[in-house]
C-alpha cells in the first residue's frame, strides 16, 4: 500500500502485537514465578501494538510529528488486531503498513513485572520477509526521515552478511532522505546471534546518519568477548553497571569510524549517552534533516527524569522518538537530550509502550516546571555537570565550557 498523504518521517522495520498481563508488586521475583505445573494468579491483559515501528512511530506521532508506518504483517487476526489498534491511534499511520495475506502477524508476550527489565516471548512472523523490495521511491516522496528499527529481529535483514539490510539503507539514502536505525540484541543462540554483527554494521554505518542502539546491544556487536565476561561477571545481569564514559567513547568512536555521524547508546535507567561526529563534511551529508554544525564534535550523557516507573515496555523506542522528534524540529542537542528522556520518562509511567506519551508542548511545560533528573550513578572520569543536568564528556569540543546554550 502506497503512502498517500505527506509525511514527514517514515518508521520501518519490525512490528508485533504485544500482550502485556497486568503484574502485582509482589510478582517481582520472574524466576520464582515461571515453574513448572505452576498457577500464577495475574491482572488483566493489555494489549497494544509493540515493536520499532509501532512504539517510535506511534511516540512520533502522539509529539506532534507528521508519521507513517512501515512494518509487515500476515493476513491473519492478529493482524487485523494490529491494523484496528493502529487505526486508533489516527487512520493515516496504516497507509504505509505492508499486508502479506499468506503469513502470520509477529507477536510478544511481555512478562514485565513493576520495577524490573521486562521478558519477552516473541515470535517474528512476517517481519522475516521484510525485504528493500517492500519499499518503492515514492513512499519516500516528502518524507525528511526515515527511521528502521530491528533487523536483528528480522530473518532478511541479517542473513547473507546483511545484503538486503544494505540494499534498503543504501536506496533510502539516496533519495536525499536522513536515515536513523535502531538495533536488537538477538538471542545468542538463534541464527540472527551467530551473525558477524561487527561485519555488517561495518557495511551499513555509511548508510545511516544516526545510530541509536542499547549498550547491551553494542558491546554485544562490537566485543562479543567483553559481553560475554560482562555477562558471566554481572550482578543479577546488569551489564550497565559496567557502562563507564571510556567504554562508551570507545564503542561510539568504532561506529563515527564505520561511518555514522550521530551515535546515541540507550543506558536504561541511567539515561542515555550521545557522540557525534568531528568531521564538519559528515554533518550535511545527513540529508534533510542535517542538524546546525553546533551539534558537531559533542559528547553528553543525560540521566533520565524522576518519576513512578509503572512499566518499562518501549522506553527504549520512545526515548528514540524523543531524539528523532528534536532532530527534526531543528532543537539544540541539549534539548533534543532533554526531549529524549522526557519522552522516555512519560513512557514509563505507563504499563503500555506509548499511551503516557503528549504532545512536546505538554511534556516542555514539565521540563520548564523544574522536572528534576536522578542522579548520575555512572563512573564518569573526567566528565563534568554543565548546570543543565547534563554531562559533559572528555572528547567534547569544550570539555571546560557549557553545552550548547539554549
Amino acid at each position: 500500500m502506497n503512502v498517500s498523504g505527506p509525511a514527514d518521517i517514515i518508521v520501518a522495520g519490525h512490528i508485533c502485537l504485544d500482550m502485556i498481563p497486568t503484574m502485582y508488586e509482589s510478582q517481582s521475583d520472574i524466576a520464582a514465578l515461571l515453574l513448572p505445573g505452576k498457577l500464577i494468579n495475574i491482572g488483566p491483559a493489555v494489549m497494544s501494538t509493540g515493536g520499532a515501528v509501532s512504539n517510535t512511530g506511534i511516540a512520533l506521532h502522539r509529539l506532534g510529528s507528521q508519521v507513517k508506518l512501515m512494518g509487515k504483517i500476515g493476513g491473519d487476526p492478529f493482524g487485523q488486531i494490529i491494523l484496528t489498534l493502529l487505526r486508533g491511534q489516527d487512520p493515516s499511520l496504516v497507509e504505509g503498513m505492508i499486508v502479506s495475506p499468506k503469513e502470520t502477524s509477529s507477536y510478544s508476550i511481555v512478562i514485565s513485572p513493576p520495577n524490573r527489565d521486562r521478558t519477552f516471548l516473541h515470535a517474528t512472523g512476517a517481519n522475516d520477509t521484510f525485504s528493500a523490495a517492500d519499499l518503492n521511491q515514492e513512499q519516500l516522496q516528502g518524507a525528511r526521515l526515515f527511521h528502521f528499527g530491528y533487523p536483528p529481529l528480522m530473518k532478511k535483514m541479517y542473513e547473507h552478511e546483511g545484503v538486503e539490510l544494505l540494499r534498503l539503507l543504501k536506496k533510502v539514502k539516496e533519495s536525499g532522505v536522513t536515515v536513523s536505525l535502531d538495533l536488537a540484541k538477538p538471542d545468542p543462540s538463534s541464527p540472527a546471534g551467530r551473525v558477524d554483527w561487527r561485519a555488517i554494521l561495518t557495511q551499513a554505518m555509511p548508510f545511516v546518519d544516526v545510530c541509536l542502539p542499547s549498550f547491551e546491544e553494542l558491546v554485544y556487536m562490537l566485543d562479543r568477548e567483553l559481553f560475554d565476561a560482562m555477562e558471566q561477571e554481572a550482578p543479577e545481569g546488569d551489564l550497565l553497571s559496567y557502562a563507564d564514559g571510556e567504554l562508551l567513547a570507545r564503542l561510539s568512536s568504532e561506529l563515527i569510524g564505520m561511518g555514522a555521524a550521530i551515535v546515541v547508546i540507550k543506558l536504561g535507567e541511567h539515561g542515555i549517552y550521545v557522540r557525534t561526529t568531528s568531521d564538519k563534511r559528515r554533518l550535511p551529508q545527513m540529508g534533510l534533516d542535517a542538524p546546525e554544525q553546533d551539534w558537531l564534535n559533542c559528547e553528553i550523557i543525560s540521566s533520565c527524569y524522576e518519576v513512578d516507573v509503572v512499566g518499562t515496555t518501549g522506553a527504549g523506542d520512545c526515548t528514540i522518538a524523543g531524539f528523532l522528534f528534536g532532530l527534526t524540529q531543528g532543537l539544540t542537542l541539549s534539548e533534543t537530550l532533554h526531549c529524549a528522556v522526557g519522552v522516555g520518562a512519560c513512557n514509563v509511567e505507563q504499563a503500555d509502550a506509548t499511551s503516557g506519551i503528549t504532545e512536546w508542548a505538554a511534556i516542555r511545560e514539565r521540563m520548564n516546571n523544574g522536572w528534576k533528573k536522578q542522579a548520575m550513578k555512572l563512573n564518569l572520569t573526567n566528565w563534568h555537570a554543565n548546570g543543565d543536568q547534563l554531562w559533559i564528556g572528555p572528547h567534547h569540543k569544550s570539555s571546560k565550557a557549557s553545552v550548547i546554550s539554549e
